[in-house]
């Protein structure tokens, strides 16, 4: 059984009060809030209503990994985890969930480019289609300066990556989400960003779209079924543009 937790414990309490212990790297310029937290802080106030989840990715540029690696000793709260170097698990997962360090290197020559990078103190894994990001806004929430990556540019990363059994889902229904906050600007950045592409990850985008047309709702997770003729319309879009 799951970690149950008492009703005046919200998420949005839990979520933001991991990234204010993790501020001082939030403050490193290209850090960014990646992963299935992004449509929750996109939402008015950051109503965190959008994905439930356990952890809170940060996005960090591999050329800033010394800056990360001096001030990685202030995350209060928090204790790295002894089976993955980078990941930091909440001392009471009542009050702020986990937060997990990944790599983006803007220099690799393609998108489905993933290494490992090896350090003595700070290991990460990067992960080529995070080299779609870029930096976005940063949203003040609470008192907690809240850098996010463009929506446009993880909606695509969330597209093309090769996403498998129940996690694949979750993360399809990320872009859901982003779909759902982003709005039109969002899209029309979305398509140019889109005919960039390689014509294999152009692929992937148009199948991906095409399940996540098709799918069931989840628990915690946005529900695909209101959207659908929103979601088949820019998949049409998309094919026009090949």
């Amino acid at each position: 059984m799951g970690t149950r937790y008492t009703p005046s414990v919200a998420f949005r309490d839990r979520l933001l009060a991991t990234l204010r212990a993790a501020q001082s790297l939030l403050d490193v310029p290209g850090v960014v809030v990646g992963g299935s937290e992004v449509p929750n802080l996109l939402q008015s106030d950051a109503a965190s209503t959008l994905v439930v989840s356990e952890d809170v990715d940060l996005v960090i540029p591999v050329a800033q990994i010394e800056a990360i690696k001096e001030r990685i000793g202030s995350l209060a709260g928090l204790t790295r985890s002894a089976d993955e170097p980078s990941v930091w698990v909440p001392d009471d997962a009542e009050t702020m969930i986990e937060l997990n360090l990944i790599g983006r290197d803007d220099d690799v020559s393609s998108a489905d480019e993933t290494y490992f990078l090896e350090d003595a103190t700070l290991p990460l894994v990067v992960f080529g289609p995070l080299s779609l990001l870029s930096v976005g806004e940063t949203r003040v929430v609470d008192g907690v300066r809240v850098p996010l990556p463009d929506p446009a540019g993880l909606f695509l990363e969330k597209l093309v990556t090769d996403r498998t059994s129940r996690k694949g889902d979750r993360d399809l229904l990320v872009a859901l989400g982003l779909l759902m906050v982003g709005g039109d600007v969002m899209q029309e950045r979305a398509e140019r960003l889109y005919r960039k592409l390689p014509d294999e990850l152009r692929h992937a985008v148009r199948s991906n779209l095409s399940i996540l047309s098709l799918m069931p709702p989840h628990d915690h997770m946005p529900d695909p079924t209101p959207h659908r003729a929103a979601i088949a319309e820019l998949l049409r879009r998309m094919e026009a543009l090949e």
